[in-house]
């Protein structure tokens, strides 16, 4: 076993899933993310190859995002019958583990158990915080370039410039695109995983229809165009609502199919603000009793609330895209949200559980 110490928590106490929580917060009505509290969970991910032949190995995404006002990655352990070392991807910070099997190995297994906390986050966008807060010049040009799925130039460019037409200042540029994406896109249950996160043919195709990985590319690109930082944050749902929506928390413990990627915005006076237009349509399609109307209280107050707030029932992975896997002979990936694997060199699809089979829990502990 590795064990990796990061100000690691001492667990004192497991707790149980916390299915009753929406209910119990059902009955307050609002749904109003707060930060003051802060939840720590156990994620374990095991992964086993099916079918192993030639050259195999793994790429398991580790938290690597550290905010000190909603987000820590604490530390990691791992266990396995493999060649395991932590990678990092040079652009974006991303860290993951590695794993290489030799060749022979006939049932190869690795586990991997990290530790992170998290709280609400929420902002008041009436006033800003400190005018003093702004990026620096390297970090804004970072933050408003494009990637090969997220280009900022071309189609993009032009609908931004359409959707932000009269307004202002950066606060109403980016509403005006929240707004826009909210209206103009729908979640497609179709769409296998989370999707692609490819902006330019999704405008080129006019067929607004997606996940996560697709509209908050879409609502990330179109802001960047808009000449405004922005950025995807990809991860996963470890625990359920305790506001009451079925749609935006995990189901159970295991929360393999559960990722979810969210955006945040960097506004002048603010600094990063919490943002989410597809969690709006996850919850006109998904949440019971399904397909509601725009117009309904639940969309009406997601739709509020997502433009400023996230709830903390979510683990941060990573800010990356166009990720080049360590030692792999295969093409990168657009982000990096799920368990990889390659057998003889040819990469396995991470959603196909005859080939590729791996698990993913979570458990809410306290801290001694």
């Amino acid at each position: 076993m590795h064990f990796e110490r990061r100000d690691f928590l001492k667990t004192s106490a497991a707790f149980a899933f916390a299915a009753g929580l929406p209910q119990l917060a059902a009955a307050q009505g609002a749904f109003s993310p707060k930060p003051g509290v802060w939840r720590n969970f156990k994620i374990v991910t095991r992964l086993e190859i099916a079918k192993p032949e030639g050259k195999t190995q793994a790429w398991i995404p580790l938290p690597s995002v550290n905010e000190k006002d909603w987000f820590k990655s604490i530390g990691n352990q791992w266990t396995t019958n493999g060649n395991a070392a932590k990678a990092r991807d040079p652009h974006y910070g991303a860290e993951m583990l590695r794993v290489e099997w030799a060749e022979g190995e006939k049932a190869p297994v690795v586990q991997v158990t990290s530790n992170i906390s998290t709280q609400d986050r929420a902002i008041d966008l009436s006033k800003p915080a400190n005018p003093s807060i702004k990026l620096s010049v390297a970090e804004h040009k970072f933050n408003t370039s494009g990637s090969e799925l997220i280009p900022v130039n071309g189609l993009v460019k032009q609908t931004s410039d359409t959707i932000v037409a009269g307004k202002t200042t950066e606060i109403e540029k980016v509403r005006a695109i929240y707004e826009w994406v909210v209206d103009n896109t729908f979640r497609d249950g179709k769409v296998r995983g989370c999707g692609v996160g490819d902006v330019a043919s999704l405008i080129k195709s006019g067929n607004f229809g997606g996940k996560c990985a697709d509209l908050n590319a879409l609502f990330v690109g179109l802001v960047r165009a808009a000449g405004i930082p922005a950025r995807d944050v990809y991860g996963i749902r470890v625990a359920p609502s305790k506001f009451g929506y079925k749609a935006l928390g995990a189901g159970s413990e295991t929360i393999t199919k559960a990722q979810h990627c969210r955006a945040e915005v960097f506004l002048k006076g603010y600094g990063w603000v919490a943002t989410d237009p597809a969690d709006v349509r996850k919850v006109v399609l998904e949440e019971p009793p399904t397909n509601l109307a725009i117009s309904d209280p639940k969309v009406v107050a997601a739709r509020k609330t997502l433009f400023g707030a996230w709830e903390g029932n979510w683990l941060a992975y990573n800010f990356a895209h166009d990720v080049a896997l360590p030692g792999s002979m295969g093409p990168k990936l657009g982000f990096l949200m799920y368990p990889q694997a390659e057998t003889a060199s040819l990469r396995l699809d991470c959603l196909d559980p005859d080939v590729f089979k791996y698990t993913i829990t979570s458990n809410e502990f306290t801290a001694a």
